[in-house]
């Protein structure tokens, strides 16, 4: 007690004698006792309540501006999905005409029977811009799923199973040489346009960048401990990937997703207007946009444009922030609280 002064070793002397005659005489039995076991208690006692993925939503919901743009994206996909059993839809490869004069109803500027203008020939822009952003979106999730899904069973396999790095280096190298967009021009020349045309050719060299960037996460983490220990214990390679290796990978899954559609959806813009993308008969966002840019230096026609550059702009920058969001909420270590 040297560290106490006078005042506080006087208080301790005094609280020691105090408890000293309280207990004196007493026995050990009777100052101790045994306190009962109770097994079902014990199995809670190390529950922590933690839980990965409760925690994500949790992180991920503190986010108001990726809440809010997750909300877009939902409204976005709900409304593409029911827009044409709304009523008072129009078709969008119809070409209306004037029931008076019979003349097709060329670039008529937004009203109340074509919310969005019709085109040069008399289509619907409404629906045609709602009916090439379900096209849009499909051709983005579809190469989105396929570079996950290639993406991250060949960067685990490359960087986990050693005899295999020479092999997928190698075919790395040879893909990775060959430009995205020059196999994208040709695939979509030799080819019959089309939405699986168009899919194929993105799937082609997509997975390159998510493989790379998993391979080497995978060897960041393959020789810890845990791994280490379980390879010891016989634990088959299969069961170490899906419950050691994968769940580290998640955040970056997600986040490589997330910006696999808007890229997806930017190259099909890009082939659209370059003259190789997909047929006037299945409108895109590509295709309009590229039909609205001979109309920029119009100022009177130029909604033709700015409608559907303004729903690509509402999709892309909504997966880019919810995308980011998500990966950081995903990520394990920002869940301590």
């Amino acid at each position: 007690m040297a560290f106490l002064n006078r005042k506080q070793q006087a208080v301790v002397e005094n609280i020691s004698s105090l408890l000293s005659e309280q207990y004196e005489g007493l026995s050990e039995k009777e100052l101790f006792s045994l306190a009962e076991q109770d097994e079902v208690a014990a199995e809670f006692t190390a529950v922590t309540g933690y839980a990965y993925w409760k925690s994500t939503l949790r992180i991920f919901l503190k986010n108001r501006i990726a809440v809010f743009f997750a909300a877009l994206i939902l409204f976005i996909l709900f409304f593409t999905m029911i827009q044409p059993a709304l009523p008072h839809q129009k078709d969008s490869n119809t070409i209306y005409n004037d029931p008076v004069t019979g003349i097709q109803i060329q670039n008529r500027r937004p009203n109340g029977e074509f919310w969005f203008g019709t085109n040069s020939i008399g289509q619907d822009l409404w629906s045609r811009i709602w009916h090439g952003t379900r096209t849009s979106l499909f051709i983005g999730l579809s190469v989105a799923c396929v570079e996950a899904l290639l993406g991250v069973i060949i960067g685990v396999l490359w960087g986990y199973v050693r005899k295999l790095d020479f092999i997928f280096t190698e075919l790395y190298n040879i893909f990775d040489n060959i430009p995205q967009t020059l196999v994208l021009i040709l695939i979509s020349y030799v080819l019959r346009p089309g939405i699986s045309t168009m899919i194929f050719a993105m799937c082609i060299t997509s997975w390159l960048g998510t493989a790379r960037f998993v391979r080497n996460q995978v060897v960041i983490i393959r020789d810890r401990d845990y791994n280490l220990a379980s390879r010891c214990l016989g634990t088959p390679v299969p069961w170490i990937i899906m419950k050691n290796l994968l769940p580290y990978l998640v955040s970056v899954i997600t986040m490589r997703m997330a910006m696999a559609i808007p890229f997806a959806i930017g190259n099909e813009v890009f082939v659209s207007y370059i003259g190789l993308g997909l047929p006037l008969a299945i409108p895109s966002l590509g295709n309009l946009i590229n039909s609205g840019i001979d109309k920029l230096m119009e100022p009177a026609l130029r909604y033709q444009l700015i409608f559907p550059t303004i729903v690509l702009s509402m999709v892309t920058i909504s997966f880019y922030i919810v995308g980011n969001a998500f990966a950081d909420a995903s990520d394990p270590r920002n869940h301590v609280s």
